[in-house]
């Protein structure tokens, strides 16, 4: 069972459903990406299915704990997504439907379904689940992750349990990534950038792509700093056109230029970007009102990749509106 750091609200209200024998039919659990929304998922699951749960905490032992534990257990559905967005089809939830109300065969008498990232789940798919969610069996449950409640429908989050799941501290984070074998240079590097975000620091930690998005990230905050809208834009076209990449590196962007307006005000105040260096370079060269106004260009271009604009012309636009702000 993987040990679960920080969030002790969030676990006391779980455990407490379960000592009172009172576990909601449907949770949601939503966060940033990386912050353990998945990991917390598993462990409601075993705390349902656990055949001796100790203080409302799953045993870890047991043939159910064992099972969730390697991804097999027979009454566990991790609802599979479909399509070039990773969603969830009307398809789809009609067979969840259909197979909610065979029962269970375990010793809890319980079945459970989980929905992890639903950033793409169509409001069509909502409205379908919608009465299984309203008035499900008793014995079924329903486990949503997302980085918002609000990629839902508000009919959808008012029927379920929402419950947000935190970063941890610095500390928390480097006692993890100690836990996981990496070394005090490791730790460092990954906490300087992500933070209490145990799930991407380590995926900085193995993934060389999001270690040259940190990068890149960081070379387009020089630009701005140094208010080079050629720099800027060669950083950008040097990203490539990979939607995914691009919208990944435009979210940190975003971050560092919100970082920038609070350390305007704060230089002390806590950061959610990849660099407090950078930021704290970026807040002499804009104020908090351009670095709202930068925020929004960001979002917008964001979706316009979301949207399937071309790429070149959607990051040349967005150098030339920035520096306008900047210089302006």
């Amino acid at each position: 069972m993987k040990k679960i750091y920080g969030n002790k609200q969030l676990l006391s209200v779980l455990e407490g459903m379960i000592i009172n024998d009172r576990p909601v039919n449907s949770l949601m659990l939503y966060g940033d990406k990386g912050c353990g929304k998945k990991t917390v998922a598993d462990y409601y699951t075993m705390q349902l299915l656990c055949s001796s749960p100790e203080n409302g905490r799953p045993c870890g032992k047991c043939n159910a704990c064992r099972n969730v534990a390697a991804g097999n257990h027979p009454d566990v559905t991790y609802v599979e997504t479909s399509g070039k967005l990773g969603g969830y089809s009307v398809e789809t939830a009609r067979n969840i439907i259909a197979d909610a109300f065979i029962k269970p065969n375990n010793d809890s008498g319980r079945k459970i379904y989980q929905f992890r990232d639903c950033h793409n789940m169509d409001p069509r798919t909502q409205n379908t689940l919608l009465k299984l969610i309203e008035e499900p069996p008793e014995y079924a449950h329903f486990i949503f992750t997302a980085e918002s409640k609000y990629e839902f429908l508000p009919t959808i989050i008012s029927r379920c349990m929402c419950l947000g799941v935190s970063p941890c501290t610095i500390d928390e984070t480097a006692q993890a990534l100690e836990e996981a074998g990496y070394s005090p240079e490791q730790i460092t590097s990954a906490t300087n950038s992500f933070h209490g975000n145990i799930g991407l620091c380590m995926q900085y930690l193995s993934d060389q792509q999001l270690r040259d998005a940190v990068d890149l990230t960081k070379k387009l905050s020089d630009s701005i700093i140094r208010k080079d809208e050629y720099g800027l834009n060669a950083v950008f076209m040097s990203a490539g056109t990979d939607r995914s990449r691009i919208k990944r590196i435009l979210s940190m962007t975003d971050k560092l230029v919100r970082d920038a307006a609070v350390l305007a005000e704060d230089k002390d105040a806590a950061i959610i970007g990849c660099s407090r260096r950078e930021a704290a370079s970026l807040s002499e060269i804009i104020t908090p009102i351009q670095a709202g106004r930068i925020h929004d260009l960001l979002e917008k271009a964001w979706g316009s990749v979301e949207s399937n604009v071309s790429i070149p012309l959607i990051l040349t636009a967005l150098c030339g509106e920035i520096m306008d702000i900047v210089i302006g």
